[in-house]
């Protein structure tokens, strides 16, 4: 029913076709719940194929993505990211660093010295109030920006829905448990560009990253590749493994959320960019991502799930607002 799409260094992520969860009989549902939450349990990761957006639709997206990266970078500055409580807008390279580190001045220090090469557009829900979405005013290329960016945000947020469904199914409890966690859709659409860059940038500073190393903070994320490559995914050795782009499929990844929603039942790995794994030519082309960041409704409150601990004194964690776990952790990123 699987295959490995990534398989080294004790690490074997997953290939399932999503499909027989989404259309299959009671049996191949169950099958493939098993082999998603097996996977997250495992590796944090998994691709999914078979899924319920064509490709022609995300290469529409794609290319819209690029489109608004083409904007002059004046005219993308007036669509600012403003705070973490609102978490929309555009970040330039060099303003957001992933890293897995938690102290605020050593993440300053290292976005000095090493900052991520990428520039990202934060779109959430819309209609959240106080918190509108910065949208660029659409004329030329862009027009229709909003409509596709809206439209791809409700069909990612159904997809959200449909794995922690299979979360749910393959824990044994209520399939519907995760629905009211999640049917209000606080979530962020990030666009990613990673600019053209020159191959000697890597040579002369080996620290040099697209995106440092990091863990993903809310529920899960659903991630879509173009053909670049550069995703890296860490093993249980502690050795980076490539998690080269497999078309028509997503990549999705348990967060450190969903980690402690579980009682560390589901990891949430550690990943990152870097330079691509060809290595060919002087300058390395742009790569473009979306990544789909998804969340409990932010007004939930978070502790154990039901299934994932035999008594209370099991309970690792206590519980914790989703909406306040996810602004402390923007704020000691940007």
């Amino acid at each position: 029913m699987e295959s490995a799409a990534v398989k080294g260094e004790g690490l074997v992520i997953p290939l399932i076709d999503f499909s027989r969860f989404l259309n299959g009989n009671p049996e191949q549902r169950k099958e493939t719940a098993n082999a998603i939450l097996h996977g997250f349990q495992t590796a944090g990761f998994v691709y999914l194929k078979g899924l319920p957006i064509t490709s022609e639709y995300r290469k529409h997206v794609f290319e819209t993505s690029a489109k608004y990266f083409r904007l002059p970078l004046e005219t993308k500055m007036t669509h600012c990211w403003t705070s973490p409580e609102a978490n929309r807008g555009y970040s330039a390279p060099g303003r957001e660093k992933n890293t897995d580190l938690t102290d605020p001045e050593e993440i300053k220090k290292l976005r000095d010295a090493v900052p991520d090469l990428k520039e990202s557009m934060e779109i959430g829900r819309e209609g959240e109030p106080g918190h509108p979405n910065h949208w660029p005013e659409e004329q030329g290329e862009i027009v229709g920006f909003k409509e596709t960016m809206l439209g791809f945000h409700t069909k990612c947020k159904e997809l959200h829905m449909e794995v922690m469904r299979a979360i749910a199914v393959g824990l044994g409890i209520e399939e519907t448990w995760f629905d009211s966690y999640t049917d209000v859709g606080d979530n962020t659409l990030r666009l990613l560009h990673y600019p053209e860059v020159k191959r000697d940038v890597f040579k002369i500073n080996p620290g040099q990253v697209r995106t440092g190393s990091h863990s993903d903070y809310g529920s899960i994320t659903l991630l879509f590749q173009d053909s670049q490559g550069g995703l890296q995914v860490q093993s249980p050795t502690g050795a980076f493994v490539d998690a080269a782009p497999i078309e028509d499929t997503c990549v999705v990844n348990a967060g450190d959320l969903l980690a402690r929603w579980s009682n560390d039942n589901i990891k949430s790995t550690i990943h990152r960019v870097v330079e691509p794994p060809s290595k060919q030519g002087e300058v390395y082309p742009s790569r473009y991502s979306i990544a789909y960041f998804c969340n409990p409704n932010f007004n939930r409150f978070i502790e154990a799930i039901p299934k994932t601990y035999a008594s209370e004194k099991d309970r690792k964690y206590q519980g914790i607002n989703s909406g306040e776990y996810l602004v402390q952790r923007l704020t000691a990123t940007y």
